[in-house]
C-alpha cells in the first residue's frame, strides 16, 4: 500500500491542517495519511483525525521507542553535539522529536512519501511512486547547493567516508522524500551505529539532527537514490521553496515558468506564524494566500478577514535575504 507522512503535534495544527487539506485536494480522501507524533502534544490533531477516515496518527510505542533510542545513542556518540547543545540552552539532546519521522520505515505503508508538516502538495504524486519502483530512495530537492546544513564539512573523516561526486549528487532535505518500509531493519541501524561510535559521527551537523542522519543513513548504507533536480531538463525542472519569488498562482496551485510545482516548502518560517495568522493578525508573508486556502478549504466561513494593514513578517530582514544566506538552497 502507498501513502503519505508527515511529522507533526498541535503546534502546528494549522500548517498540518493546510497540508492535509491540499492532499485531499489532489486525492480526496483515497490517499492514505500517517502523521508521526513529534511528542505527546496531539490530543487537537487526534480530535481533527476522526473526520478524516484516510488518516491515522501512528501509535507503535515500539518502534516510537526503538528509534528514538537509537538517535540518542548516535548523538552519545557525537564528540561535540551535546556540549554545543547545552551552550545554546537546549537541552541533552536537540529537537529529538524530529527523527520519528524515521518510524515510517516501520509504518504502514510498503511505500511511502513524507512531507514535512510545513509543506503543500502541489501534483499528484505519481512520479515519485513509480521512481520508487527503481530506486529505494527518491528526493526532489537543491539541498546538493549546501553541504554545511547536512554534514560537518570540515570533518577530516567525511573525505574518508563520502567521495565529492557522491556529496555532490546525492545529499538532500530531509522536508520531503519517498522510499519504502523496511530498508532500513534492526541489523542495518546495528552496523550503523557501531560505525558512527568508532568515529564516524564527527561527520554529523548537529543543528539539522534528522536531517543529517537520514542523509548518512542513505548514504552509507549505499541504498540507490534518485533526486528529479538532478534528472529533469531546465525546461521541466521547478523549485520548491517558499523563498522562491518568481511562483505563479493558478487556481490555487503555484507554477514555476510554466511548470507545475510538486510541491511548495515553507521553509525557515516559524509555526507561530502561521497560529498567528490564523488567530486573525493581519502579517504578510510569501503566497500567504494559498497556505490560507488550504488552511480553510474545507471552512471557508472560518477564515480570517485580516482586515487591518499587513505587516510584513519580518521587517528588519527580508525572508529570501534571511533564508537563501542560511540555507542557500532556493532556486
Amino acid at each position: 500500500m502507498d501513502g503519505i507522512c508527515t511529522l507533526a503535534n498541535d503546534h502546528v495544527y494549522d500548517q498540518l491542517i493546510a497540508l492535509l487539506n491540499s492532499i485531499e485536494a489532489i486525492y480526496g480522501q483515497q490517499m492514505p495519511v500517517c502523521i508521526y507524533p513529534y511528542d505527546n502534544n496531539t490530543a487537537q490533531i487526534a480530535a481533527e483525525i476522526v473526520h478524516r477516515p484516510n488518516v491515522q496518527l501512528y501509535n507503535n510505542q515500539d518502534s516510537i521507542q526503538q528509534w528514538d533510542e537509537f538517535v540518542r545513542n548516535v548523538w552519545d556518540s557525537h564528540p561535540t553535539a551535546q556540549e554545543h547543545w547545552q551552550k545554546i540552552g537546549s537541552d541533552k539532546y536537540y529537537r529529538v522529536g524530529t527523527h520519528r519521522r524515521f518510524c515510517a520505515f516501520d509504518g504502514p505503508f510498503d511505500r511511502f512519501v513524507y512531507m514535512d508538516a510545513d509543506t503543500l502538495l502541489m501534483s499528484p504524486l505519481e512520479p515519485i511512486f513509480a521512481q520508487l519502483n527503481q530506486n529505494e530512495w527518491v528526493v526532489y530537492d537543491f539541498q546538493y547547493k549546501d553541504l554545511s546544513h547536512v554534514y560537518n564539512a570540515s570533518a577530516s573523516k567525511l573525505a574518508e567516508l563520502f567521495t565529492p561526486e557522491k556529496l555532490q549528487k546525492e545529499i538532500f532535505c530531509s522536508g520531503f522524500y519517498g522510499s519504502k518500509k523496511g530498508i532500513f531493519d534492526a541489523e542495518q541501524k546495528e552496523w550503523m551505529l557501531k560505525n558512527l561510535q568508532s568515529g564516524e559521527a564527527s561527520i554529523l551537523y548537529d543543528m539539522a539532527p534528522d536531517q543529517t542522519i537520514l542523509n548518512y543513513m542513505v548514504m552509507r548504507s549505499g541504498i540507490s537514490s534518485y533526486n528529479f533536480a538532478h534528472q529533469l531538463s531546465a525546461s521541466e525542472i521547478t523549485g520548491c521553496c517558499v523563498t522562491s519569488s518568481h511562483f505563479e498562482e493558478r487556481n490555487n496551485i503555484l507554477y514555476d515558468k510554466g511548470n507545475r510545482l510538486t510541491y511548495i516548502h515553507y521553509i525557515g518560517l516559524s509555526s507561530k506564524l502561521f497560529s498567528r495568522v490564523c488567530a486573525g493578525e493581519n502579517i504578510d508573508f510569501p503566497y500567504r494566500d494559498i497556505f490560507l486556502h488550504y488552511r480553510y478549504l474545507s471552512e471557508p466561513d472560518k477564515r480570517p478577514k485580516l482586515a487591518t494593514k499587513p505587516k510584513d513578517y519580518n521587517e528588519q530582514a527580508s525572508l529570501a535575504a534571511r533564508v537563501l544566506k542560511k540555507l542557500g538552497l532556493a532556486i
